[in-house]
């Protein structure tokens, strides 16, 4: 069995009282827990999103996050909050693109770390927001479904797609834009979609 310290901790928890751990607790639990899970943290970030170029801020917010939190209270596993933070971080990112990344979704899904599950209705909206997108999808011109899948789920550059394509790439980034737009359309419309027969 543990001992108790001097500051009101044990195994590392804070006791339930409302005392907040010191700075020196939340600095040393924070070195011990939390700075050693950056790899994993890069990797799930980087399965999650599509820009390399944004991981680091990512990476470096979802840490603020779990510092800033651990000095009201210290979460104890680390890991599954940690990766709580950084699911959460990824899902707010991706629904400011207004484009849901279906890979996106089904990595965060596949992650295996004890997280807390989202309620029902977080699960009944995402779910309704991947019906839509698959709808809209299948509502645009052929060129414009293929450019957009292929640079926003597959990650191919303009060239690369360009090149599947056999067109230039000018008509290509006309064909993105023209999706792009479609589905903005599609999820800012006030109408209910429904699949296609």
């Amino acid at each position: 069995m543990a001992s108790t310290s001097d500051n009101g901790r044990e195994s590392g928890k804070t006791q339930d009282h409302g005392v907040a751990p010191a700075a020196s607790d939340v600095n040393a639990w924070f070195v011990r827990e939390v700075l050693p899970l950056e790899p994993l943290v890069r990797r799930f970030l980087r399965r999650g999103w599509h820009s390399e170029a944004d991981l680091e801020d990512m990476c470096q917010d979802v840490f603020v996050r779990t510092y800033e939190a651990a000095q009201t209270r210290i979460p104890e596993p680390a890991k599954p909050y940690v990766f709580s933070v950084a699911r959460n971080l990824l899902i707010n990112r991706l629904r400011r693109e207004q484009i849901v990344s279906i890979e996106a979704v089904a990595d965060i899904e596949e992650v295996e770390v004890a997280t807390d599950e989202p309620g029902p209705d977080r699960t009944v909206a995402g779910r309704q927001d991947l019906k839509r997108l698959r709808v809209a999808l299948d509502r645009m011109p052929e060129r414009w479904r293929d450019a957009v899948v292929m640079r926003k789920i597959e990650g191919l550059s303009r060239h690369e797609i360009a090149q599947r394509m056999g067109l230039a790439e000018s008509t290509v980034a006309q064909h993105l834009a023209a999706g792009i737009d479609a589905l903005i359309d599609e999820f800012h419309s006030d109408t209910t979609l429904e699949a296609k027969p």
